[in-house]
């Protein structure tokens, strides 16, 4: 069976009546996206260990990963105000979000997320510094204003320019580290910046119905389940290439390399 055929066999989304109820405290931690926030958090851990080459000071660890994940779960709260109108038309997965779902207002779970990033700017700021509180909020603009609000709805390249939102973090952590960037956080932006568009077509390969049904243009709904394919594989192999070059100029050292 070929990609193809899988895709083809797949059900196409249900439409699932809005069912409005009071909210609950699940509901607003569902707004922050939980993985999601746990993997940008983890990519921020990592680049503030690599730029302190060691253990990092426990404040400004704490304040990183605690700013850090109120930042993405802000950024996170907004995204589902902006896309409950496709969110209801993708299946019950994403039907069934609190504010898609009518559990939580749109006024509700935008102020949610605006309190969420004025803490994470208050959090960074006091505990690490002002870059990194840049950063992590400019991230959190970014994959609300540019990527939520106008890419997605827009063109097939939405998250190959759009997943620079998700490889901001890692700058954050070495900024955190440093007070400023360098040669090792540029490689580390890059690498998350790959990575994204193959992970996010190959789970796009799985619900191109969805996206189709909601008029989202992701690139197996404009290319088809082949071309994403062969892309998926491409970006894979530039992927590879590029996050050996650190470990060959020994940017990160032998930690990096194991």
């Amino acid at each position: 069976m070929t990609m193809g055929d899988l895709v083809e066999s797949l059900p196409a989304p249900l439409t699932v009546p809005i069912r409005r109820a009071s909210a609950s405290w699940r509901d607003y931690l569902t707004l922050t996206k939980p993985r999601i926030m746990s993997l940008l958090v983890l990519t921020s851990v990592c680049a503030m260990i690599a730029a302190a080459h060691g253990a990092p000071g426990l404040a400004p660890l704490a304040g990183l990963v605690v700013g850090g994940a109120l930042a993405c779960g802000g950024a996170s709260a907004l995204n589902h105000v902006l896309d409950r109108d496709i969110d209801q038309l993708m299946g019950p997965r994403t039907a069934s979000r609190p504010v898609a779902a009518g559990r939580i207002s749109p006024a509700k779970a935008t102020a949610f997320g605006l309190v969420l990033s004025a803490l994470a700017f208050a959090l960074l700021v006091a505990f690490t510094n002002p870059l990194a509180a840049v950063l992590s909020l400019s991230g959190g603009a970014f994959y609300v204003g540019v990527y939520t609000y106008w890419l997605k709805r827009t063109t097939a390249q939405n998250i190959v320019i759009g997943g620079a939102a998700g490889a901001i973090p890692p700058l954050a952590g070495w900024a955190a580290a440093h007070g400023s960037l360098g040669l090792g956080a540029g490689f580390l932006f890059g690498i998350v910046l790959l990575w994204t568009p193959p992970h996010f077509w190959a789970l796009a390969l799985l619900l191109v119905r969805h996206y189709a049904a909601a008029d989202v243009p992701m690139m197996p709904v404009v290319l088809g389940a082949r071309a994403t394919a062969r892309l998926i594989l491409c970006y894979s192999v530039v992927l590879l290439a590029v996050t050996l070059v650190p470990g060959v100029i020994g940017t990160f050292g032998l930690v990096y390399l194991a």
